[in-house]
């Protein structure tokens, strides 16, 4: 209750570009609904793309300095809602309560735990196996069953999945047509889909 009183609940668009910081107060951001892409601003390097639960900018609670994430900006893919919160503000409030601290650790430990994850997969796996498994998770992530098969919105651009798995945008393009061509995935301008559940 004391956290919602604190929210300021803003209606994003497609295309829209969420700022860290305002009126030196660094912000920290909650997806209500839509989908939020984080861009590194020095290279345009797509670094996540993130859905409704997730947070963005917790990084300000935890360095009193400057940090990384003002090298960072978002980018709003899908029309939603973000709730948005001073950091000082969240400060005090995880003061008063450890559930809520510690639940915001174990979303920056998961954080943590993927970066891991694709840090191995670079190590160890080939590009086309990082393509297929970045593309189904997306799916599983970001879709929804529709008659045995998942079905996501086509929101994230063969850019997007080629700097996500590190691999040029023609690698992504030739393991996509791959995919389609052996029933892996499906797709078109709107939607992506797979039968692997």
């Amino acid at each position: 209750m004391e956290l919602s009183k604190l929210l300021e609940m803003i209606n994003v668009k497609k295309g829209e570009i969420l700022h860290f910081d305002r009126k030196d107060k660094k912000l920290i951001y909650f997806i209500k609904t839509g989908v939020i892409k984080i861009v590194n601003k020095k290279n345009d390097h797509t670094q996540s793309i993130l859905k409704a639960g997730n947070i963005f900018g917790e990084l300000a609670i935890f360095e009193n300095e400057k940090n990384d994430e003002s090298l960072e900006k978002a980018i709003v893919l899908e029309d939603g809602t973000v709730c948005v919160i001073d950091s000082e503000q969240m400060k005090m409030i995880l003061e008063k309560h450890d559930s809520l601290k510690n639940q915001l650790i174990k979303l920056h430990g998961l954080k943590i735990r993927k970066l891991q994850r694709n840090l191995e997969d670079l190590l160890y796996k080939d590009s086309e196996t990082r393509i297929k498994e970045y593309v189904i998770s997306y799916i599983k992530e970001f879709g929804k069953e529709k008659d045995g098969v998942l079905v996501a919105k086509n929101i994230i651009s063969h850019q997007d999945i080629a700097q996500l798995t590190n691999n040029s945008r023609q690698t992504v393009s030739n393991v996509m047509s791959k995919l389609r061509k052996n029933g892996d995935i499906d797709y078109d301008k709107k939607e992506i889909s797979t039968k692997h559940l």
